[in-house]
């Protein structure tokens, strides 16, 4: 290995360390079983390594990040319902990815994932971003959509979850 491309490999790690819960969480959202998130999490860091001599540092390297994240994962998961059957989307895949609070806050969380996991695969994508806490700005960077597009889908996606929500406790 040459200097420069030392450089790169330490670079690219240390990137890679410092973001490494995006690709667990993205994996863990596309994904049911451990081995599989730790198959499709290798997969991303393959994709985002062959990237990463065309990574412009002027870019925030976890938008960079999400995007090619989320289109692997997206790729995956639609390259595996060709092959397959779909199952029912969600059991508790979700569920590990929040914290655990008391019991009655904790099923309140699940079923939410749940009523997440039955969203359309760019759908869910959006609600992840959203749920961790990133700006209208860096999901529309990271989704390639407009910043007031996200607004209008976030919303409409909110609202659906509200009205399910609801539903699923009313009965």
């Amino acid at each position: 290995m040459t200097v420069s491309e030392n450089k790169l490999s330490d670079s690219f790690l240390q990137h890679l360390a410092d973001n490494k819960g995006i690709l667990y969480k993205v994996a863990r959202t596309y994904k049911r079983d451990e081995e599989e998130v730790k198959d499709l999490i290798q997969e991303i860091t393959i994709h985002v390594w062959k990237a990463y001599p065309g990574y412009k540092p002027n870019l925030k390297f976890s938008t960079w990040l999400y995007r090619i994240a989320l289109n692997v994962a997206i790729s995956s998961y639609r390259k595996e319902s060709k092959r397959a059957a779909i199952n029912t989307m969600m059991d508790d895949r979700f569920v590990e990815i929040a914290a655990p609070a008391d019991t009655a806050q904790n099923e309140n969380v699940q079923q939410l994932y749940a009523l997440i996991g039955e969203f359309k695969h760019f759908d869910r994508a959006l609600m992840l971003l959203y749920l961790e806490e990133k700006s209208y700005a860096e999901i529309s960077s990271i989704m390639g959509i407009t910043v007031s597009n996200v607004a209008t889908k976030l919303n409409r996606l909110k609202n659906i979850l509200k009205e399910k929500f609801t539903s699923l406790n009313q009965k």
